[in-house]
């Protein structure tokens, strides 16, 4: 047994967290500075949190790697498990060619690239984000924009900007999950404050995407369109986060985004300009895209074709649909288990069994079991062998490897700070800043992303600080675990990990710096916003915003 100490050093809760901040300022500086790879430099952050654990925190060896272990397991399961099995759907959809079908069918809608960045970055990038995330919106979006005829940098910068708002309830709400498990804060709460936040966001997102595209005159013609996507967005995301399914949030926004954007295309029809031409630089020139004339034309999809396009979307929507009634969803629930992890005992300093050492397996209900469902059923509407099938898990398998020892290594290391009690050792010690840490809490969410390149991550590294921190400040702590994924949001756009995926699809490599400072304003002016939208609900101005 191991219970918990919050002031190991000269009991000074200054010095504990200096040494208890050390795996972090690791992680950040491998990452941000020396610009090590990101599963290296989480497997040393991982050893170095090891080190503080046992040598300074005297947590026995056995305990604090059973603590890995869990942390790395559920890195794994459930999260891993989802974005594996999204991204196999993807890449069959890819290797049948039904992919370049969906693409081609977007921009039927409007050959204005002001609201395709709207409905592909921001709608259809939603979408993506919340059966996958982990950079797959990103990659995706650019390749997309690209076949339209957008600047390579333009395309690079549209889709990080566009990867935002649906972040916090990505992947089918996993940022939310693991926020629930490592605070054991109630997720349909967290959830529905969350969703009470980033709506405020999703309204401004569609009008920055249209001025980065054509500057202010783009802002200027297309405001209503972008307006009209994202008050639909916010309002979907909001209520279904509230009143409906926190893993269905952005499936739900993005696609009555995308229809609202396309009612409101077909309204403004008479407008004379429909198409318009950027550059990188904004003006005309030798990046700019093809005449009509030059351009080879699109081959015509048949109804049919577009149907089978748009289908493995439908059966993913279904499936999730159906979890949530309630016969179904109690005999989802019935197949669940969950335990002590085996070996791991960790008390409070009050004596009470730490929360976090409980382990959930839903094997059944878990998304990325519903997920791989839905590539079971997709094969079998689109008519794809076992053979290609097989293939396509492999390579997507083999493209994520790198992405797999990273996220389960920084869950690793998120397990042993919590339990050991680093994590809570910083935010007693931030608590001392009393109500100002309300503006502090989303800069922390943002730090996190920023440095790991996933809201989830962040939400590991930082959710049980924010806990910590709002107790001993007098805050909510719903409220401030709440802040760390919203804040987190704004910092996936200049993650290196985003950077190096945006640059890479666009055929950029190595001038991810270009990149970076056309977002990194965007990014600061959101965090600014958020912070002073937090601050305000924690206080009475605002405070009604909470449920």
């Amino acid at each position: 047994m191991y219970v918990q100490q919050y002031a190991p050093v000269l009991g000074s809760l200054a010095w504990s967290s200096l040494v208890a901040a050390l795996p972090l300022l690791v992680l950040f500086v491998l990452l941000g500075g020396l610009r090590v790879r990101a599963w290296l430099a989480s497997i040393v952050a991982l050893v170095v949190s090891l080190l503080v654990a046992v040598l300074v925190y005297a947590m026995p060896v056995g305990q604090a790697l059973l603590a890995g272990t869990e942390g790395a397991v559920f890195g794994f399961f459930p999260i891993l498990w989802i974005v594996i099995n999204a991204l196999w759907i993807y890449r069959m959809t890819v290797r049948t060619g039904h992919f370049d079908v969906l693409r081609r069918s977007f921009s039927s809608v409007s050959d204005d690239q002001r609201v395709q960045a709207v409905i592909i970055a921001f709608a259809f990038g939603a979408l993506l984000e919340a059966l996958a995330g982990f950079g797959a919106p990103v990659a995706i979006c650019t390749v997309m924009l690209m076949a339209l005829n957008f600047p390579p940098l333009k395309a690079a910068v549209v889709a990080l900007v566009a990867n935002t708002a649906p972040v916090a309830f990505g992947a089918i709400a996993v940022p939310i999950t693991t926020l629930a498990q490592v605070t054991g804060l109630p997720e349909d709460v967290l959830g529905a404050v969350v969703g009470r936040q980033t709506p405020v966001l999703a309204v401004f997102v569609p009008l920055v995407l249209v001025a980065l595209v054509d500057g202010m005159r783009g802002l200027r013609e297309t405001w209503g369109v972008a307006l009209v996507g994202g008050l639909t967005f916010a309002v979907a995301q909001f209520l279904t986060s509230n009143f409906l399914s926190v893993p269905l949030t952005d499936i739900v926004a993005s696609l009555l985004c995308a229809g609202a954007v396309v009612l409101a295309v077909r309204s403004r029809r008479s407008t004379a300009s429909t198409r318009v031409p950027v550059t990188a630089g904004g003006g005309t020139g030798p990046e700019g895209p093809e005449t009509a004339a030059e351009r080879e034309p699109e081959p015509r999809d048949s109804t049919r074709d577009t149907v089978l396009a748009y289908l493995p979307y439908v059966i993913i929507i279904a499936l999730f649909s159906i979890q949530q009634i309630p016969p179904v969803k109690a005999a989802l629930d019935a197949t669940t288990a969950k335990f002590r992890w085996p070996g791991l005992d960790v008390r409070a300093p009050s004596g009470s069994q730490v929360s976090s050492t409980s382990f959930t397996l839903n094997w059944l209900a878990s998304a990325g079991s519903i997920l791989l469902i839905a590539g079971l059923l997709t094969m079998l509407v689109l008519r794809i062998g076992p053979r290609l099938a097989v293939s396509a898990y492999g390579q997507t398998l083999s493209e994520l490897r790198g992405a797999i020892v990273t996220v389960m290594a920084v869950l690793a290391l998120a397990y042993v700070m919590n339990l050991s009690g680093q994590t809570i050792t910083i935010g007693q010690w931030l608590a001392a800043t009393g109500g100002f840490f309300a503006v502090l809490s989303p800069v922390l969410g943002w730090l996190g992303v920023a440095v790991t390149g996933s809201d989830t991550s962040s939400n590991s590294l930082f959710g049980a600080l924010q806990v910590a921190a709002a107790e001993r400040s007098g805050l909510d702590p719903v409220l401030l675990a709440a802040a760390n994924t919203s804040g987190g949001v704004l910092g996936k756009m200049i993650s290196p990990q985003n950077l190096a995926i945006a640059a890479s699809a666009v055929g950029m490599a190595g001038r991810e710096g270009e990149i970076f400072r056309r977002v990194l304003p965007w990014s600061l002016v959101f965090l600014v916003g958020m912070a002073v939208l937090v601050f305000l609900q924690s206080t009475p101005v605002l405070g009604w915003m909470l449920p």
